[in-house]
């Protein structure tokens, strides 16, 4: 069971054409004082020699949505962000929705996933059937500027238009199979050719090539954990890798190679792949509009990651989540914001990770200027004393820095 108290800083300025919230917004948005008990549900499994698996206080409930989205082929997209697929569901702003998720680990490879995963040592029990369907049917589906990811959607928001802001609440995360896989290899992640730090004769890590980890999870002294090994238990952070608003893409973008076609690779000003491990349950996310009905996607669903994702991926597991939406139709915004219980979160994103880091802390002084009333000079002080700023994602072309800017050093 995981309490917060709901973010409500951003809210403040992002207001209706009458100068309030929208109806829908304040119906769901608790008072200043109030604090959501959202439940995580677990999964457990008890692997061979882990001692502990199983243990702890039964699951709570799932929270109930207003709708469901499964993870059917019908509602996948592999590797891209179409902007004119046919909605796959409509909402109003401040419905729930609970939607469905797939990892691509073990759904997309030429081998059939039965063979595949069994082989890998997952039980063909802890197999989901959607996983069966995505695979059979991935033939015929367009390749070529896609990249890997399994991605659900769209959801359609009424009355969205392009320069609209989206606020994405978070409010459930929960693991669908008690598994996950993490990739390895001596020229994978930071240490791949490509990586922009490479340097020639940079030396590889010893590893076999197509090093595949299967990771284990369940319940542990009260807590849901990967198991790692029989020394180490990693406590599971569920997150969704890709939260994503349809993008306006333009060939010569990162991830455009292809008219009309945004890889999923790299994050951008729409979102996607920004793999910034406190995108979790109780965080709510903010992203500008580019097409109509703003066209919601979510997926590369992750058990667990570090910051940077240093090997190239995280603990890759599929999972549910229940999401509300809620349109801001007369505030802009240049790319993505978030904010937990705790902070403010400003993101940078570039080819080049100084220049991300130099796009964050341009975020978070116009932010500071803008909404805490700061001038210039105060506001990159406060930056420099106050503001961590953490390395989210260095894998995925665009890399990521997030500026965490306490709430805490605001006197009521």
């Amino acid at each position: 069971m995981h309490a917060f108290a709901p973010p409500r800083s951003f809210l403040a300025p992002l207001r209706s054409a009458g100068g309030v919230l929208r109806d829908a917004a304040r119906r769901v948005l608790p008072g200043p004082s109030a604090a959501w008990a959202l439940p995580l549900v677990l999964v457990s499994c008890s692997p061979a020699g882990m001692e502990g698996a199983g243990d702890g206080p039964e699951s709570s409930p799932p929270i109930e949505a207003d709708h469901v989205l499964p993870s059917t082929p019908e509602n996948l997209s592999w590797g891209w962000y179409p902007i004119d697929k046919e909605p796959a569901l409509r909402v109003r702003s401040g419905e729930t929705v609970r939607i469905h998720t797939l990892t691509h680990a073990g759904a997309t490879q030429d081998e059939d996933p039965v063979a595949y995963l069994t082989g890998l040592g997952v039980p063909r029990e802890e197999i989901l059937d959607d996983v069966l369907a995505i695979w059979a049917d991935r033939a015929g589906r367009p390749r070529e500027g896609r990249s890997g990811h399994l991605i659900t959607g769209p959801v359609y928001v009424e009355g969205a238009e392009p320069g609209d802001v989206l606020e994405v609440q978070i409010l459930d995360l929960e693991t669908r199979a008690a598994w996950g896989i993490n990739n390895t290899s001596a020229r994978g992640g930071v240490f791949s050719t490509s990586y922009p730090g490479h340097r020639e004769g940079d030396p590889g890590l010893d590893i076999p090539p197509g090093t595949r980890h299967v990771i284990h999870t369940g319940m542990s002294g009260g807590r849901e954990v990967a198991f790692f090994s029989p020394e180490i238990e990693v406590p599971l952070e569920p997150f969704m890798g890709i939260l994503a608003v349809a993008p306006d893409p333009v060939v010569g973008q990162p991830g455009v190679t292809v008219p009309g076609v945004q890889g999923s690779r790299p994050p951008g000003p729409f979102g996607g792949n920004l793999d910034v491990k406190d995108l979790k349950a109780g965080t709510t996310l903010y992203l500008p509009v580019f097409q109509p009905g703003a066209l919601f996607y979510v997926g590369d669903p992750h058990g667990a990651q570090g910051d940077g994702e240093v090997s190239g991926t995280a603990i890759e597991q599929s999972l549910s989540g229940v999401f509300r939406f809620v349109l801001h139709e007369d505030r802009t915004l240049d790319g993505p914001r978030a904010e937990t219980a705790t902070h403010y979160m400003l993101m940078g994103i570039d080819l080049d990770l100084d220049r991300a880091m130099r796009h964050a802390t341009w975020e978070v002084v116009d932010f500071l200027v803008e909404e805490k009333g700061l001038t210039p000079a105060q506001a990159l002080s406060l930056a420099s004393i106050a503001v961590d700023f953490r390395v989210s994602e260095v894998v995925d072309l665009t890399q990521v820095v997030t500026g965490y800017v306490p709430k805490s050093i605001f006197l009521p």
